[in-house]
């Protein structure tokens, strides 16, 4: 069920933000010729990897200049990626990785390879055992200021407490986040 859920949201999504992927694509090479994807290597379900899809948000080949995380005030981040990430349309292109198969709408979002490094074996083993997701329990939960716990213990508590009514819940909740209709 859930991965039907996946497939037809995923793809009326696809259709309906299409105007938004073209006005991100002019902006981008209007910006600095770069490419307009920018492809990173994730682990997913299995702990299989796979290319995980956004637009681009920073200066190309950024990863040489810098670790996989961002900080505030990042140097690396462009002018139209800065406005990318704060409406979310730079995940858009994971839309893809959703139809594909690699990931799902609602999940723990998906590691890099070196980030397996911070869990135990069982937790990383468990962290596997889903499809990553486009937005999760712990994005939510972060995002609307009611995280108490880390990151890893809200994704963990997803995977054990996982089932399609939540999995619309944060897909609803996400969607009010996105909007910004709730605290951010």
């Amino acid at each position: 069920m859930k991965r039907s859920l996946d497939i037809l949201v995923a793809g009326a999504l696809l259709i309906l933000t299409s105007p938004f992927w073209a006005v991100a694509a002019v902006a981008i090479k209007t910006q600095d010729r770069g490419p307009v994807f920018f492809r990173q290597t994730r682990v997913g379900r299995g702990q299989r990897e796979f290319g995980l899809l956004k637009f681009r948000t920073m200066v190309t080949d950024a990863e040489t200049l810098g670790g996989y995380q961002t900080v505030d005030g990042d140097p690396r981040i462009t002018r139209v990626g800065r406005w990318l990430r704060r409406s979310s349309i730079d995940e858009l292109p994971q839309l893809w990785n959703v139809l594909r198969g690699e990931m799902s709408l609602v999940g723990p979002r998906p590691d890099t390879p070196a980030q397996a490094a911070g869990y135990t074996p069982d937790q990383w083993a468990l962290r596997c055992s889903v499809r990553p997701g486009l937005t999760g329990l712990a994005q939510v939960a972060r995002k609307t200021g009611k995280a108490d716990r880390s990151r890893l213990e809200l994704d963990l508590e997803y995977i054990r407490r996982q089932s399609l009514w939540r999995d619309i819940s944060i897909l609803g909740q996400t969607v009010l986040v996105v909007l910004r209709l709730v605290n951010r």
